[in-house]
């Protein structure tokens, strides 16, 4: 028993020392850490490509602060990864759905990055009470003709919100002057961003002194549209079929009040989970309609969804 203790004690410290030379050829001395930083991880500065636009209007990148703004957008957007590819994969979802409304109401095209960074194209709630994908008030919803109330808020209806996005950038866009501009008072509203032109004396949003958010809304809705536009130029490797994909649906007119609508999913083969996963507008598991109003329910093919 003595010489397997010895042994056995033997083993020890020849372990220990085998451990203590591997400790020091893994201690950070600076030549084994700068190896590290340039072999195992690397972050590149990115170019601010030329001729950036938004909807047809140049963005004025000879001017330093300008320039600086651009840059800052481009890498927070670039290296935020995770979210990054969050917003490829919603793209191929929900692009389709609203790039034919923003045609239809000669809205440009470069509109649909402006959904993207109000919400990431999610039916989002705002502290201040804005809602569904294009986070519109309340108020707003109303005036151009949504229902919002307990029952029914149709801010959370894609195709209806984006109708009333339209209505709004182009109302925008006539009383201030410019496409960028429209956008920056979707943020910041119509009437805040003509006062401070007036205040300020200057016509344009890039000469415009702003607070911290509109002041870099108009960029980030830039670094969006370039980042998903240039996906492998910016590192984002991925197939389509990683992507999502939108489930097609067809719709259903109901005109009259609904007690009870897991029964209504059930009787087209779905659930009550994936009615609401479609129709996010329909805010109660009933619908009152005194009224009778008609309304549109969105009803996925067969097959799409398998239920118990």
């Amino acid at each position: 028993m003595k010489w397997i203790k010895s042994t056995l004690a033997l083993f020890g410290v020849l372990s220990l020392c085998v451990m203590f030379i591997f400790a020091l050829q893994d201690a950070p001395t600076d030549e084994n850490f700068e190896k590290k930083l340039i072999n195992e991880y690397n972050v590149y500065a990115l170019q601010v490509p030329n001729g950036l636009e938004f909807a047809g209007e140049a963005v004025p990148l000879h001017n330093p602060d300008i320039y600086e703004r651009m840059d800052r957008e481009l890498l927070v957007n670039t290296y935020w990864q995770s979210n990054g590819f969050l917003m490829f994969k919603r793209a191929k979802k929900y692009f389709p759905i609203i790039e034919p409304i923003l045609v239809k109401h000669g809205i440009p095209d470069d509109f649909k990055y402006l959904a993207v960074i109000e919400s990431g194209l999610t039916n989002a709630r705002s502290p201040a009470g804005a809602s569904g994908v294009w986070q519109i008030m309340k108020a707003t919803g109303r005036e151009f003709g949504l229902e919002v109330n307990n029952n029914v808020d149709e801010r959370y209806n894609l195709e209806l919100a984006t109708e009333v996005a339209c209505d709004y950038l182009k109302k925008s866009k006539e009383r201030l002057g410019s496409w960028t501009l429209a956008a920056a008072g979707y943020n910041a509203g119509m009437a805040g961003m003509s006062r401070r032109l007036k205040e300020q004396d200057v016509t344009s949003y890039y000469d415009l002194l702003l607070g911290e958010e509109t002041g870099r809304y108009v960029f980030r809705i830039i670094a969006l549209k370039e980042i998903l536009s240039n996906p492998d130029k910016y590192g984002f490797n991925f197939r389509d079929k990683d992507l999502y994909s939108h489930v097609p649906t067809y719709k259903v007119e109901v005109d009259t009040a609904v007690t009870d609508f897991a029964s209504f999913a059930k009787g087209f083969g779905i659930n009550y989970k994936i009615l609401k996963i479609h129709n996010p507008w329909l805010r109660e598991p009933k619908l009152n309609n005194a009224s009778g109003k008609k309304y549109l329910i969105d009803i996925p093919h067969e097959g799409y969804y398998q239920t118990n």
